[in-house]
């Protein structure tokens, strides 16, 4: 875990979504808590929080959304009987889900009413404080720094909210905020311009914003403002265009790998990739793999 510098403490993981892309499978069970290997999406989002510096973890819930707040409980009857059996190994991995010093916090989101508005949910425990948005569905892998180790490093040298970015295929900017931008350097842009989905012949480029943000607490009074966009959602991306008019924006190029797994083929690749990293299965699933002719 990074020390905390104390600049930023706190990360919203807006996780009121139906998941309606993994039906049936998220019926009953949130798509946050889906496995990758071992793993719940949720907890890879909150472990890179942590590898920040990052203390306070604000979870913005909706309904059938128990289960993340479950998995982030102590487990007294759990614990217990892997202690009685001797299974110290699973005993720790069950204690560390999270580590002491780490505060779990959990809102309802009353309606479903977009980002924006999952994100205005936190606002009574944000207060004044610059914050991170991390949104599971991006599962970011990287060699070195997090992602957002990465993006509250930029921060904390620019004191300016950062979007996290990278090149799409011009086809598929309609899933995507697009930002226009000036380059500040190989990995910074200014950004002058931020558009909610666009068209590809719309897209002022084919820079998109993926998961990750740094955001001052100004964007709380632009949240309260904007009106519903599109899909009659609040879009952040709507509240981050008015805040352009009031305060530098950073457009970042992460270092590092996403995967897309509110979709099928992304959450698909995730599991592969990583599941060819993990030690446990790694050796004997490459050679699965290579039987395959894959």
């Amino acid at each position: 875990m990074k020390r905390n510098t104390g600049v930023i403490r706190k990360a919203v993981f807006p996780v009121a979504g139906m998941g309606s892309r993994f039906l049936p499978a998220t019926k009953a069970s949130p798509k946050e808590m889906m496995a990758i290997v071992d793993k719940p999406l949720i907890q890879y989002a909150v472990e890179e929080a942590i590898e920040a510096g990052i203390t306070d973890m604000i979870f913005v819930t909706g309904r059938n959304k128990r289960a993340i707040e479950d998995h982030f409980d102590k487990a007294y009857e759990l614990e217990a009987e892997l202690e009685k059996r001797g299974k110290l190994e699973l005993l720790r991995i069950t204690r560390e889900v999270i580590p002491e010093g780490i505060n779990c916090i959990f809102i309802r989101q009353s309606e479903p009413l977009g980002l924006g508005h999952a994100v205005l949910c936190a606002e009574p425990v944000i207060n004044h404080e610059p914050f991170v948005v991390i949104l599971a569905d991006d599962l970011m892998v990287s060699d070195g720094a997090s992602v957002t180790q990465q993006m509250v490093d930029v921060y904390e040298r620019h004191h300016s909210s950062v979007l996290g970015v990278q090149e799409v295929p011009r086809e598929l900017t309609r899933q995507y905020g697009i930002v226009s931008s000036v380059r500040v350097n190989a990995e910074l842009e200014q950004v002058n311009g931020i558009v909610e989905k666009p068209e590809p012949e719309e897209a002022p480029s084919t820079l998109a914003v993926v998961g990750r943000y740094v955001l001052t607490s100004r964007i709380f009074h632009h949240l309260r403002d904007v009106q519903a966009g599109v899909g009659g959602e609040i879009q952040l991306t709507d509240a981050i265009s008015a805040l352009i008019a009031e305060e530098r924006i950073l457009a970042y190029r992460y270092s590092g790998v996403r995967y897309d797994c509110g979709s099928k083929l992304g959450y698909l690749k995730a599991t592969v990739a990583l599941a060819l990293e993990h030690p446990e299965v790694r050796d004997e699933f490459a050679a699965y793999l290579q039987h395959l002719k894959l």
